[in-house]
């Protein structure tokens, strides 16, 4: 068993994404090219953004720290501490409306 402090691993990465020109860090905590789930913390400092990009898959999102705004297509969606969503299937993007982390889990095929 692999054992993770996701508090403790969102406490780096908001240290990083401080120090970052790009505000922004992430980990892979569970997963890669030979498994089928994949979950990646990733940390946004306020104000900064996930440009627009293509769905993963099937995909979550948990709100572990701050506050985000995931767009996709007309929807849009407000997450805070604790929130979770369904990532809908199509282009989307994420915003940090302030520091943020969150677990983003996808599946998909082993490759």
């Amino acid at each position: 068993m692999n054992e993770h402090s996701l508090t403790a691993l969102a406490d780096e990465l908001l240290d990083s994404t401080r120090s970052s020109g790009s505000g922004r860090a992430a980990v892979t905590v569970y997963g890669g090219q030979k498994h089928e789930l994949r979950q990646t913390l990733i940390a946004l400092a306020g104000g900064r953004a996930l440009g627009e990009h293509d769905s993963p898959g099937e995909a979550t999102l948990q709100v572990l720290r701050g506050e985000v705004r995931l767009h996709a297509g007309d929807e849009s969606w407000h997450g805070a501490e604790g929130s979770y969503v369904h990532i809908p299937p199509r282009r989307h993007d994420l915003e940090a409306l302030t520091d943020a982390v969150v677990l983003l889990t996808v599946a998909g095929r082993a490759g």
